[in-house]
Order: structure tokens, then sequence, then C-alpha cells
């Protein structure tokens, strides 16, 4: 199935009918919070599966943030599709992995990195390859507000947009526009994001 631009597919606190796996396009994953606060705890993009948790309601809300592709189960019949594809549970199984594994990222990018260090991670997972065998692409698309990642860092717009624009003046980064990077030293990129460059902002 589409999911146009803007549209919420899941709905936090709703009981899930349904899972998902993105085929296309970007998903941001978001929680509210009693005041109306909004908190974006990631990005899913095509390979990725929602709705997977075993809970009564969803923990989360997912909403397209482009033209997005998803293929959709449901989860009444998840134990038969699983016994029918093997192979498919194994993904499901790889895919719990790297979720234990983004969360235990995302909290040592909150409550440890710098800015500077948190908004290099961020690119860099951007640029991430969607297939384990391909090479990390020097340009890529980055769908998401200023807005949107700084919701996602833990900082304000102003310490993003600031942060992107020194790191385009020492050439780590070029921004040809809003929607589009291209890494031109993934060497110190690294280094930055793995906290061995000093922070200079």
């Amino acid at each position: 199935m589409e999911v146009a631009p803007g549209e919420t597919f899941i709905e936090e606190g709703e009981t899930p009918e349904h899972f998902f796996n993105v085929t296309g396009g970007t998903v941001r994953l978001y929680k509210l919070l009693p005041d109306g606060r909004r908190q974006i705890t990631g990005f899913a993009r095509p390979g990725h599966f929602l709705g997977l948790a075993v809970g009564e309601a969803n923990a989360f809300s997912a909403e397209a943030l482009e033209t997005v592709r998803v293929c959709r189960f449901s989860r009444s019949r998840l134990r038969a599709v699983l016994d029918d594809f093997p192979a498919f549970e194994r993904r499901l199984l790889r895919s719990a992995a790297n979720e234990l594994v983004a969360a235990q990222e995302q909290m040592l990018l909150l409550g440890r990195k710098t800015a500077r260090e948190r908004v290099a991670s961020f690119l860099l997972a951007q640029a991430r390859p969607l297939r384990a065998c391909d090479p990390p692409p020097g340009r890529f698309h980055l769908p998401m507000t200023r807005t949107d990642i700084a919701d996602y860092l833990g900082l304000t717009i102003e310490t993003v947009s600031r942060t992107m624009t020194r790191l385009r003046t020492e050439k780590l980064i070029a921004l040809p526009s809003p929607a589009e990077v291209v890494v031109l030293d993934r060497g110190r990129l690294e280094a930055l994001a793995g906290g061995f460059e000093e922070e200079r902002i």
C-alpha cells in the first residue's frame, strides 16, 4: 500500500491490528508527551518492520515524511505467515535485534554526545546503505526537516542549523539543497561522531 506524505498510519495508544514492512520512502516515528511536546524516536527506511511490539497498544506513531510504500500484514495471521515462510521469521528476528542496537545508540547519542557529535552521527546513519553489501553513498537524500532532526537529537533548530553550516564550512559535507547532503570527508565525520575530535562550537 502507498502512504501519502504527512499521513499517519500507526497511531500511538491504539490497538495494533497490523504490522508493516517499509519498502520505499522514509517514515517518522514519534511519541507525544502529555503536554503535547513531540519526541521523535527514529526514522524508518526501506527494510524496516514497524508495529511488531507485543503490547496491547502501539508504543509510537508512524507518519510518512514523503510518499511511502509499505507491505501490511495482519497481526492475527502472523503465526500462520511465519509457519509458511521460515525465512520471514529470521528477518523479523534480525529486525528486532537491530531495533535494540538502535535504541542503545540513541541512549548514547542523547546522554553523552555533544551537539556536534550528535549531528555527525545522525548524518552518517542517514548515509548508511540500505543493503549491507552496498558501499556508503557519497550523496544522499535527507527528507526530514531541521525541526525533525532537532526533535530527534534533543537539540534546538538553531543548533542543528549552525552545526550543519559549520560542517559545511569545514568541508566535511556539502549541502546542495536543504534535502540533500554530500559527504566530502567521511573519515573526519566518522572521527567526530566517535568522539575523537574536539567540540568546535
